[in-house]
């Protein structure tokens, strides 16, 4: 018989194990080192607003290990685009498409290892990467680069690579966004996505995500998204038919299960985050993601209860409360013993460099720059996984190569731009285009670099590119995207183009030094 009581302090501890709050600032707040040191929490989500330097990381997560040395301490660090270590610089490390372009198992297991061992070196032991997602969309509006590509087997491959190299530095990989984000139109950010797909189709989709279980992958994220072939009516986080059926009991899963970010416009814009939490965890989720939007102790207490009541309402089992803890404790306690046992061990120094020179390729005759470069760098609006504080592009790194080289930064039409050396430009808007007049202008006697992100997305800033280098044929073209129909719509201009599949700092850095001539051997596409 239990002690009395005991059965209401176990429901909270297991209600709270499952729950990655995030909190604002650079060190813990009074509430969370409170609720870690009385055991009433066991997960923690850190992102580019908890993130100054590594010893500032590294003394905030020996903190809050030294109040539950069972902890999850997770972040989203992809490389590419989506970095939280680096938000500050951009990564060191090229993303999937850049890897998945270069197909090199090898190199990809090495690059993930190296993210790997800088985030243990801070105290990190959950990373949400990678990311598995097969992107047969070209036009996905938030996967893309992310992706190692569109092919299943390609993206099968490397996502098992990605997984091994990761866990080989302690660090639990996260495969996502089950069962696959990667042919969906809309952002699961801001609304709830449907993909209509047969069951056939989706088993591409799975893939990777059988690859990563191979592989022994510890935990998989799942996706905000509808999948009528298997539920016509619940996101995958929220479906047992998915979660349980297709990921547990068709895959053979056995592992973590963590949701994407619960406050997502997915589940708090249909069924609320206190219903979609308890659902998840019912269906057979083990972990909820909190950190976006959600930071406070009102937030965590929110949730934590939602889960308590529904055990004591009956909407939610005791048992499948507890598997779920005791899920994220293992995992807390595998990872501290890997890293233990690694202790003081590095990752290989400029392998992030290095991949992204064997991913960059080149459309055309490409010919080192002669004189001062003006650069015109395209900016859409950042997508919500990737941020806007994190800087892109390739006049920072060809500045440094090229002193004196000027950029202008332009907005979709109506948007303010930025500026830099002698040259503030602005964008004059006429109806749906640039003016490309003073881009132009600034560049007159001048060698001209055109930075583009994803061009086939955004239909102004084709017509500004297009009109550009048809002034400027001797202009370069860089596309820092997923470089789709790239050739087909720069070719008959006879435009030279680089592609460098993401925008990384070091993607960026390896573009700078083609167009400055310093680096023989990028391919010719």
């Amino acid at each position: 018989m239990a002690i009395p009581g005991t059965e209401s302090v176990e429901l909270l501890t297991d209600a709270g194990a499952v729950l990655q709050p995030g909190f604002a600032g650079l060190t813990a707040p009074e509430w969370l080192r409170r609720r870690l040191g009385s055991g009433e929490l066991g997960g923690v989500a850190l992102f580019g607003r908890n993130i100054r330097t590594p010893q500032q990381v590294a003394a905030l997560t020996a903190e809050m290990y030294a109040l539950n040395p069972e902890l999850l301490i997770a972040t989203d660090e992809e490389g590419g685009d989506v970095t939280r270590l680096e938000v500050s610089s951009g990564s060191s490390y090229p993303g999937n498409l850049a890897l998945g372009e270069v197909d090199d198992t090898d190199l990809t297991e090495r690059v993930a290892r190296a993210i790997g061992l800088d985030l243990s070196s801070v105290g990190i032991n959950l990373d949400y990467a990678p990311d598995a997602d097969v992107n047969s969309n070209p036009d996905n509006p938030v996967i893309g680069v992310r992706s190692f590509g569109a092919d299943g087997d390609l993206a099968a491959r490397h996502t098992a690579a990605w997984v091994r190299g990761l866990q080989s530095a302690g660090v639990a990989a996260c495969a996502k966004h089950f069962p696959g984000h990667g042919d969906t139109s809309g952002d699961s950010h801001l609304g709830l996505p449907r993909i209509d797909l047969n069951p056939e189709q989706v088993q591409e989709h799975l893939k990777p995500f059988r690859a990563a279980i191979a592989a022994g992958v510890k935990s998989i994220m799942t996706a905000h998204i509808l999948f009528p072939a298997y539920d016509a009516d619940l996101p995958a986080t929220m479906s047992r038919e998915i979660l349980t059926g297709l990921l547990r009991g068709e895959l053979g899963y056995t592992g973590l299960i963590v949701t994407d970010g619960i406050e997502m416009g997915a589940i708090s814009g249909t069924h609320g985050v206190a219903a979609g939490a308890v659902k998840a965890v019912a269906a057979g989720a083990d972990t909820i993601c909190v950190g976006g939007g959600l930071q406070d102790e009102a937030a965590f207490l929110y949730l934590r209860d939602a889960l308590v009541w529904a055990v004591r309402e009956g909407r939610l089992s005791a048992e499948r409360l507890h598997e779920a803890a005791e899920r994220n404790r293992a995992v807390a306690r595998w990872s501290a013993a890997e890293r233990a046992a690694r202790a003081g061990t590095h990752g290989e120094v400029g392998i992030g460099l290095t991949a992204a020179r064997r991913a960059l390729r080149i459309h055309g005759d490409l010919r080192p720059l002669e004189g001062v470069p003006h650069v015109v760098e395209f900016s859409p609006g950042a997508n919500i996984a990737v941020g806007d504080q994190t800087p892109w592009g390739v006049s920072g790194p060809l500045t440094e190569l090229v002193p004196g080289t000027t950029h202008t930064r332009v907005g979709a039409p109506a948007t303010r731009i930025e500026g830099s050396g002698l040259l503030h430009v602005a964008v004059a808007a006429e109806g749906s285009d640039v003016d490309v007049r003073p881009l132009l202008g600034a560049a007159v006697n001048r060698p001209l670099v055109i930075v583009v992100r994803d061009v086939h997305r955004h239909p102004w800033m084709l017509r500004a590119a297009l009109a550009m280098t048809a002034v400027r044929p001797d202009a370069v073209v860089v596309e820092i995207g997923t470089a789709h129909a790239l050739a087909d719509t720069f070719g008959s201009s006879g435009t030279t183009v680089l592609a460098t599949h993401g925008g990384a700092r070091v993607c960026g850095v390896a573009a700078a030094e083609a167009l400055a001539g310093l680096v023989l051997g990028a391919a010719s596409a």
